[in-house]
């Protein structure tokens, strides 16, 4: 599974409130709706400043907070391909995985800068900035892990494969 786009930094800790404010919480928004939210906390225009497929990029223990499957959400439905992160919070990380957005943590993500071009190749391991033609490498994914991704998240995983078949 290898996804192209462009890097959008931010840095440590960023909590579920920051990736979609609380005040979205308790609304009746749809999944699209809550895209269009994401991170406004932090950069009122990321909305606007996205092109589908793009990266979030940030530090260490991204995701933390609250438990809401509202953040990974969120972001899959702004049309963001993948998080990377230094590290990830415990439980934003098996969201993620549940609902099928991509999440890869990379000890390197300090040498990315906002904007970068980039290649992230998960059944290999390694992201490619083509901006400043730099090879990183990443914590590999699980096989399964990748075809849960592919799938769209467990549900759909399991759906499609009546259990974790390879």
């Amino acid at each position: 599974m290898k996804l192209n786009g462009k890097a959008h930094r931010f840095g440590d800790d960023i909590n579920t409130d920051l990736i979609i404010s609380g005040k979205y919480k308790f609304k009746t928004l749809d999944e699209g709706d809550l895209g269009k939210h994401v991170m406004e906390d932090i950069d009122p225009e990321f909305y606007r400043r996205i092109s589908k497929g793009d990266f979030i990029v940030a530090g260490r223990n991204f995701g933390c907070g609250s438990s809401r499957e509202q953040a990974p959400l969120a972001i899959k439905a702004a049309g963001i391909s993948a998080v990377i992160a230094r590290s990830f919070a415990r439980i934003f990380f098996r969201n993620s995985v549940n609902i099928g957005l991509p999440v890869v943590e990379c000890e390197g993500v300090g040498e990315i800068d906002d904007g970068d071009e980039l290649e992230v190749d998960f059944g290999r391991g390694f992201i490619i900035d083509k901006t400043k033609n730099l090879k990183l490498e990443v914590k590999k994914l699980p096989d399964i892990m990748i075809k849960i991704f592919e799938s769209g998240g467990l549900a759909a995983h399991f759906r499609k494969h009546g259990g974790f078949k390879l």
